[in-house]
């Protein structure tokens, strides 16, 4: 009888386990990767350049539930000397598809307050230049948000689109929420014609006193709205996007404070792998306004990116950029971005 209670429980054992292993199985799991090494000639100086590891992770746990995780290693010069390298996990979000195209997306994302925010991420590969516009360098845009928010994808005719989102907003951790405030982000868009977007985006929140933003000290409450529209157009031989992004911060002793942002890029693919394309970017701020600084930027750049394949791309950029306070530079880069 003891023997037959043995067999039995391996049975069952067995039985458990291959449940479990189809169940891991039907589980559809991607793991892929991205980076990026250049050169670059600023200043008469050549120097090699590592950009980012990018480990981008995606996974079917059935037919309604989805994850994606996205962790970036960088050099970051505040590591140790011998190290240098940071990690930061820029992605972490659960997608419950509950009826359609409508899901319900919890975690930390990235922004939904531009085209570019949305659709370019981490993998430099997938870049149309070398680097993000400078718009995303200027501290107006909160890329990531950790909060929950509800998505529609492709509906109707039009090929409608929103992304509504709480969060825990500027100058809060992953984890919590330094106040009591939200923030909310608002972003619709539709598609009247195959490879063309048009968007408008809307952000609204409330950073404390006391709030470090970018290291730097928030000393009175400000309340901060921006204001983006975009248009893009990827076709078979064309390229345009061009974006531009309001801010208004208003606080008690300055008031209203307003700056504007924006880039044009366009492109166009000649033969099959080249594409020759320009960028100018426009940085603009209000002489008050004390949170962002006031070092207004027009930069006009140049480039080539030869496509090898989807996931091997060489680019060589000129830029010329000119600086209010800072002044002029000029800078030659070298990229080759792969995905694997």
């Amino acid at each position: 009888m003891e023997n037959v209670v043995k067999r039995l429980l391996i049975l069952i054992s067995l039985v458990l386990w291959q449940a479990f292993f189809d169940q891991i199985k039907a589980q559809d799991t991607n793991i892929r990767g991205f980076g990026d090494i250049g050169a670059s000639i600023r200043d008469d100086k050549l120097n090699f350049e590592f950009g980012e590891y990018d480990l981008f992770i995606t996974s079917e746990l059935n037919d309604r539930i989805s994850f994606l995780g996205e962790t970036v290693f960088r050099f970051d010069a505040t590591e140790d000397a011998h190290h240098g390298f940071a990690v930061g996990v820029e992605r972490v979000i659960i997608n419950y598809n509950y009826s359609g195209n409508h899901s319900l997306l919890i975690g930390k994302q990235h922004t939904s307050l531009n085209y570019w925010n949305e659709t370019y991420h981490h993998g430099r590969v997938f870049f149309p230049t070398v680097g993000r516009p400078l718009l995303f360098e200027s501290r107006i845009i909160d890329l990531h948000t950790t909060g929950v928010a509800l998505q529609g994808l492709n509906l109707g005719k039009l090929k409608f689109g929103y992304n509504v989102m709480v969060g825990n907003g500027l100058g809060s951790a992953d984890i919590k929420d330094n106040d009591k405030y939200k923030s909310l982000t608002a972003a619709v868009h539709f598609k009247p014609v195959d490879k063309l977007q048009i968007g408008a985006y809307f952000y609204n929140d409330i950073i404390s006193a006391g709030a470090e933003i970018f290291n730097v000290a928030i000393d009175e409450r400000i309340n901060q709205q921006l204001y983006t529209g975009s248009v893009a157009y990827f076709g078979s031989k064309y390229e345009l996007l061009a974006e531009g992004t309001l801010l208004n911060n208003k606080t008690e002793s300055t008031g209203s404070q307003q700056s504007f942002n924006a880039y044009l890029y366009s492109g166009i693919r000649i033969k099959e792998k080249w594409v020759p394309y320009l960028r100018f970017d426009y940085l603009n701020y209000q002489n008050t306004e004390s949170y962002l600084g006031m070092d207004d930027t027009i930069s006009i750049l140049t480039g080539l990116r030869y496509e090898i394949n989807y996931l091997m791309v060489v680019k060589l950029e000129y830029q010329h950029l000119d600086r209010d306070i800072t002044g002029s530079m000029n800078r030659l880069t070298a990229q080759f971005a792969i995905g694997f």
